[in-house]
Order: C-alpha cells, then sequence, then structure tokens
C-alpha cells in the first residue's frame, strides 16, 4: 500500500473516531439503559450509535470491517483478507457505565496479520492517539475541530511524538480496572523481586496501552481473556512508538484475524 493512501485511510479513521466519540458523550452525559449480551458482558446505545458512525465512514473505503458490534464474519470469509479494518467501537462498556471517564473508541487497520495504523480517541478528556508506520504515534489533546482540510497534517503538527520524555526511575506497571488477575498479580510480583520499587497503576481500556506508548509505564501484562479489537488500535500505537505487545508464552509479536478472535496472554513493554 503507497504511503499517501495510508495517510488517506488514518484521516478517514480519525475522523470517524471523534465523530463516534462525540456521539457516545453526549449519550454518556445523559440518563441511557444497559443490556446484556449472550456472554454477560455489557451493552449500552452508545456501542450501536458509535459502531453505526464509524461503519459509515469505513466501508467507504472499500476495505472489510471487523467489528465487536458488527456481524459475526466467518473465518472461511476473514482468512481470504489481506488487509482489514478492526474495530472496537466502545472500548470499555464498564467504564461507560461507571461514568468514570476511562472509555475509548477504538480502530486499527491490519495487514497480513500485523497492526500498520491504529486509532485510540478518549472523548470525555478529549485526547487522540494515533500510529502507523508512515508517521509513528502522536499524542494530540484538546480535540474539537473535525472540520479542518488536512487533519492528519495538522494532528501531526500540533501532537506530541511519542513516547514522551519520563525522567522517572521508578519501574511501573498498569492493570486492568476491572479484571485483575491472580496470575497477573503473580507476575507483577516477580517483577518487584526483579526491580525493587514498582509503582502500579489500574486503567480501564486500551488507556493502560496508551501509558506504556506514551512511557509512563514500562509494562501492561495481561494474563486474562481479550478479544482482537481489544488491542489491535493500541498494538499499532506502541509498535509505532518503539514498543511492542507480544505473546507471554512464545515472545512473539501478536497476530491478527486468528480462526479464534481470542487473544492469548500478552505483555505490552515500551522500547
Amino acid at each position: 500500500m503507497e504511503d499517501q493512501k495510508l495517510m488517506e485511510l488514518l484521516e478517514i479513521a480519525i475522523r470517524a473516531s471523534i465523530e463516534a466519540g462525540s456521539e457516545t458523550l453526549m449519550i454518556y452525559n445523559n440518563d441511557f439503559e444497559v443490556e446484556y449480551k449472550d456472554d454477560k458482558s455489557p451493552l449500552t446505545i452508545a456501542d450501536k450509535k458509535s459502531n453505526e458512525i464509524i461503519d459509515k465512514y469505513l466501508t467507504s473505503t472499500g476495505i472489510p470491517v471487523l467489528s465487536e458490534e458488527g456481524k459475526s464474519i466467518p473465518f472461511e470469509i476473514r482468512k481470504k483478507w489481506k488487509i482489514f479494518w478492526i474495530v472496537d467501537p466502545l472500548d470499555g462498556t464498564k467504564e461507560f457505565i461507571k461514568r468514570n471517564g476511562e472509555f475509548t473508541i477504538n480502530i486499527a487497520l491490519i495487514k497480513d496479520g500485523k497492526p500498520i495504523m491504529g486509532v485510540i480517541y478518549i472523548p470525555v478528556q478529549g485526547i487522540l492517539y494515533f500510529g502507523s508506520k508512515e508517521t509513528d504515534s502522536y499524542k494530540v489533546e484538546n480535540i474539537d475541530d473535525t472540520e479542518r482540510k488536512n487533519l492528519l497534517e495538522f494532528y501531526i503538527s500540533i501532537g506530541r511524538k511519542l513516547p514522551l520524555d519520563n525522567k522517572s526511575k521508578t519501574f511501573t506497571v498498569v492493570g486492568s480496572k476491572s479484571h485483575m488477575t491472580k496470575e497477573t498479580e503473580d507476575y507483577i510480583n516477580t517483577l518487584k523481586n526483579k526491580h525493587g520499587n514498582v509503582q502500579v497503576f489500574s486503567k480501564g481500556s486500551s488507556l493502560k496501552i496508551c501509558m506504556v506508548a506514551e512511557g509512563k509505564a514500562n509494562e501492561y501484562p495481561r494474563f486474562a481473556p481479550t478479544m482482537e479489537w481489544d488491542i489491535a488500535a493500541g498494538h499499532a500505537i506502541v509498535k509505532y512508538a518503539g514498543g511492542s505487545i507480544t505473546n507471554y508464552k512464545t515472545n512473539n509479536e501478536i497476530s491478527y484475524n486468528g480462526e479464534s478472535l481470542l487473544n492469548p496472554w500478552f505483555i505490552v513493554k515500551r522500547g
């Protein structure tokens, strides 16, 4: 894929995430009902509305879309995809329901099983993270305008390239706010034995990966079930900030579009 085309797709993904974020924020600031899917996970009208907006943008590119809230697509069809979008239209629905602000809009572009682009937008904070193999990774704050032409070029000009300078010498680990497991706690204890003073933060949704990409955390171990759409966008952002997401057992880079969309246990590390 030529560089210019990739940049155009990244700008489309950014616009989609911001518009979807604006819609979810309006719902977030008012009363809403909570449904439950067959797997008992929560679902709100915000998940659905965000998915509709993002799908409208991404289907216009002619590239297949795999979304948490979209239709289930059989592996027999998916395995033929060389390139595809993977979307979590509202990552952190539990955080959304708790109204703690820690939910995100996640969009990634996958080619040959690896992320080549990722966008994460935090509606409550108006913060955008994005990364690609052509742009590296950036953090942009005070997002409030999507009408501007050459939006990507503008955000690169005002954004801060990741990772940011972090002068702290304390080894920092970030963990899930809603899914901390005994295995994760045991792993963090091994880090404490290795590094001495280890500071542990808890965050919701894909914000954990953003913290590593930004340089605020050294590692994010995840030894609990996650799906591909939970981490694909963050994977791109941390990867093009010099970090990595690897399979805990094999130490290989995480890949996407498997027959099962369930991720293995993994560790996110900054460069």
